[in-house]
């Protein structure tokens, strides 16, 4: 780990404030249940002024413990605003057990001076922000970070040069690498990409202007996402938001705009013990198990848990799980407490099963097993002997195959009904036959597919589903790449299609489904080659699915 010099400060004696945390904090506090006892009671210092990288002045509160005696300090830096729910679920609640709590809008949010950045800045003002707490008279030198999604990211660009108070971190729903979110398997990512488009703009002013855009959004979701062309769409809902046309419109991993924007090499050299939390519906899902796979690799001390939540569900209905692991991790590295750990370094919600499993680590490297479609719809264990042409099947554009339930941002996300989306004719589906036994699921899975196509554009979407003796088809997990293929001569084409821990039931099925898209989930193919968002014209693709294709699942131990 660098090495930091820092002139050391005399600190004048610190008076605590007489505040109390804003009365719409704590009624959201007394709301909760099934939470640890609190522990202390708690002060607030609000609009504290800390000077940023370049001297911006970013907009701090104080949370703290009234109690004589040294604590550690939690740094939670968002652009979303120090309101709801960042202060009660963060100001308050770690205050309440012993923490100080730096809650922070980033430059050019909610009322810190400087221009808002999404993918610049972050590391330089969080060191200022780490300069500043040294002269402060309560700060102990203990720290640690936390928090959600882009505070995720916030804490992983501190990660980057970790400055040597920096004790622990815990990472919740978190995303390290921008283009991976807004480009996932080379397609435009757009229905969540216009919900964080909202939240980063309207957010930080207040609930009202967030519900009001939230609203706007939802009603005209449908006309924004068949706009042609998408670019600037958005502005009927969200207003002029540049940024967002420019992550939208480079759709390159290596164009400029990206350079220098993922966090994800800090896992690759980090020595700061890090917790890992996630759902396997949260949407950044895959980028957690890629951070918790660089810090074993650099033999980071590290926990993961993931339950059975979406991107927002993990602070609401799993806020009870999430806490209380965020909890026991910084205590056991800020103050010295390992009593609330658990034994083993992985913990994940087995779905189907409806149980949680302790691990060793993830994934468990278990064999895998292999299924394949039939001419006929059916799943089978025995290997085609040809590659003839299985099924082909009609994408328009014009049409597009609907995107239902799954990793997305908005009400709908999660496990979901999908028999209606599996009666149209654009949609796949290929069925094992019933279990004679449970079987568990395990790992990362991907659909080893072989197709062609008349035009060498299309999306191949391909999704695991567990149909049960009633015949409902509940999605497990998916995923979407994007191919591009010479005439009609046929491609290999891999379709990861995330991870999960399932137990399909005794009596159950598994489904393979297969699609050209899910919108608006993922923005329209145009079928011509032209760039997602500057798309005018759109050309129905025909893709034909050959039978040496398979769908390749991880067995559980």
């Amino acid at each position: 780990m660098p090495t930091h010099a820092h002139d050391v400060v005399s600190k004048p004696a610190w008076t605590a404030p007489t505040g109390k945390p804003p009365l719409s904090s704590r009624m959201m506090r007394a709301t909760w249940r099934g939470l640890p006892a609190k522990q202390h009671d708690i002060g607030w210092e609000p609009g504290l002024v800390v000077p940023a990288a370049d001297g911006s002045p970013l907009v701090t509160d104080h949370y703290f413990p009234r109690t004589e005696g040294d604590f550690p300090t939690l740094v939670v830096r968002s652009p979303y605003g120090r309101g709801l729910p960042w202060s009660p679920l963060y100001g308050v609640l770690f205050a309440e057990q012993g923490f100080h709590v730096v809650l922070q809008s980033c430059r050019g949010t909610g009322g810190s001076g400087g221009e808002f950045s999404l993918w610049r800045n972050q590391a330089a003002d969080g060191r200022a922000t780490v300069s500043w707490l040294r002269a402060q008279p309560w700060f102990n030198g203990t720290l640690g970070t936390i928090g959600p999604s882009y505070l995720g990211y916030t804490q992983w660009a501190l990660a980057q040069d970790p400055p040597p108070e920096l004790k622990a971190m815990v990472v919740q729903v978190g995303m390290h690498d921008p283009h991976a979110y807004f480009h996932a398997g080379g397609a435009l990512n757009l229905e969540n990409v216009l919900v964080s488009g909202a939240g980063m703009t309207f957010q930080h002013q207040g609930m009202a202007p967030m519900l009001k855009a939230t609203l706007r959004l939802q009603r005209r979701l449908r006309e924004i996402t068949t706009a042609q062309p998408l670019r600037g769409a958005h502005a009927s809902a969200l207003g002029e938001v540049p940024w967002l046309d420019e992550a939208m419109t480079n759709t390159d991993a290596d164009d400029p705009y990206w350079r220098g924007t993922s966090m994800g090499e800090a896992a690759e050299r980090l020595a700061v013990p890090t917790a890992l939390i996630t759902g396997w519906h949260d949407v950044l899902l895959d980028q957690t198990l890629e951070q918790y796979g660089r810090l074993r690799r650099a033999g980071c001390e590290t926990a993961l848990l993931v339950g059975p939540w979406t991107h927002t569900s993990a602070l609401q209905k799993g806020w009870p799980e999430v806490f209380t692991e965020s909890l026991a991790w910084l205590r056991a590295h800020l103050c010295d407490d390992p009593s609330g750990l658990r034994a083993t370094g992985v913990r994940v919600h087995v779905g189907g099963g409806e149980t949680w499993r302790d691990l060793a680590e993830w994934p468990q490297s278990p064999g895998t097993v292999s299924w394949f479609p039939t001419p006929d719809g059916h799943l089978t264990r025995q290997p085609p002997t040809d590659s003839t042409p299985l099924t082909t099947f009609r994408y328009d554009p014009a049409d597009p195959t609907p995107s239902v339930g799954g990793p997305l941002l908005s009400r709908g996300a999660g496990p979901r009904d999908n028999r209606a989306l599996e009666a149209r004719e654009d949609v796949l589906t290929f069925t094992g036959p019933p279990l004679t036994e449970p079987m568990d699921v395990l790992g990362p899975v991907t659909a080893q597919l072989r197709i062609s196509t008349d035009t060498g554009y299309a999306d191949v979407f391909a999704r695991l589903c567990d149909v049960d003796a009633q015949g409902r088809s509940t999605n497990v997990c998916d995923g979407l790449t994007r191919l591009r293929s010479t005439g009609q001569v046929a491609s290999d084409v891999t379709v990861a299609m995330s991870s999960t821990a399932y137990r399909f039931a005794a009596g159950h099925r598994i489904r393979l489904q297969i699609s050209g898209g899910a919108h608006p989930r993922y923005a329209r193919n145009p079928g011509t080659g032209e760039p997602a968002a500057d798309a005018t014209s759109f050309v129905p693709v025909h893709i034909t699915l050959h039978t040496d294709s398979a769908l390749d699942l991880p067995q559980g131990a």
